[in-house]
């Protein structure tokens, strides 16, 4: 099974980051194969549909990790009551064929109590490309997202690891029903 997580802030050292990378870690040992594309290590151009992006690296790994995935997970800040505009950026370089029947996890970080609207946003986002939203969603916030500001020593909450886990559960489900399908 693989999964893509695009971690969506171009701020270094973000904790919706650290998050998303503390359950990378945490699947890895799990055996679950994990690829992070981290939008501050990596920025993306402005996208714009008049344009082609062929041959910009980044787009073409975001694209490759996507493409390959068997979920995915979505990680932001909250920004204003919404996603981070790099995150959005980096969806508008993807379509229909990269997330379409794969599930879909959110994640957020807010300043204040929780990050709602950011993950609401998103799930519209994700039924518009035809992804399948997991049932469950992390918003840390307040806090909940000191746990999460050192990445050396991130290590998922229970909450955060019973989601993950939900979402393993239906993105192996699915993709064991792709595969029974292809024979």
């Amino acid at each position: 099974m693989k999964i893509a997580v695009i971690a969506g802030s171009n701020r270094i050292n973000a904790t919706s980051t650290n998050l998303a990378k503390a359950m990378v870690n945490r699947m890895e040992r799990m055996q679950v194969e994990a690829s992070v594309f981290d939008l501050a290590e990596r920025p993306l151009p402005f996208y714009s549909p008049d344009d082609s992006y062929a041959h910009h690296d980044g787009v073409q790994k975001l694209s490759r990790i996507m493409m390959d995935a068997d979920g995915i997970v979505l990680s932001t800040p909250e920004y204003h009551g919404g996603i981070s505009g790099v995150l959005k950026n980096a969806i508008d370089f993807l379509g229909k064929e990269h997330f379409s029947g794969k599930p879909v996890l959110l994640i957020s970080s807010s300043g204040g109590a929780v990050g709602i609207s950011s993950l609401t946003q998103l799930q519209m986002t994700v039924r518009n490309l035809h992804g399948i939203n997991s049932p469950h969603w992390i918003s840390i916030g307040g806090n909940q997202r000191s746990r999460y500001e050192n990445p050396e020593t991130a290590e998922l909450d229970s909450r955060a690891e019973q989601a993950m886990e939900a979402f393993l559960d239906l993105t192996g489900r699915l993709a064991g029903r792709s595969e029974a399908n292809a024979r």
